[in-house]
């Protein structure tokens, strides 16, 4: 299983990234305009609009594969199976609540240290 979602990552990943230079490499819609007056893309491989026509499938195809990766990557991750005691809801597996302890007498001790905390000479409050 893992073997798969490695494999589609990395087939997502592929995608995006060509999607992302196809996105690049194509011409905005304000270069039409001077191409078609004489921009001398006739002569260009894909003719005169052979290249947005090939540029823009092949951005859509990219998509297309980027888009079903992601569902399928969504999908397996949901259909991975957690173990018996992970299943249920998040609330189900919330901390238990500790009984309420009566309150201990303040006695300058923090919890954790060697000594006991003794008040400085100026934090009594009087002025």
């Amino acid at each position: 299983m893992h073997i798969w979602m490695n494999l589609i990552l990395v087939l997502q990943i592929l995608s995006a990234l060509a999607m992302i230079g196809l996105v690049l490499i194509q011409h905005g819609k304000g270069a039409d305009m001077g191409a078609s007056f004489g921009g001398g893309s006739s002569g260009s491989l894909f003719g005169a609009t052979g290249s947005a026509n090939f540029l823009s499938r092949s951005t859509a195809a990219c998509a297309t594969l980027f888009f079903c990766c992601t569902l399928a990557l969504a999908f397996m991750s949901n259909s991975v199976r957690a173990p018996a005691q992970e299943r249920g809801s998040v609330l189900d597996r919330a901390a238990p609540v500790a009984p309420a302890e009566p309150s201990a007498p303040a006695t300058g001790v923090i919890p954790g240290s060697l000594t006991p905390a003794t008040p400085a000479s100026g934090a009594t409050g009087a002025n």
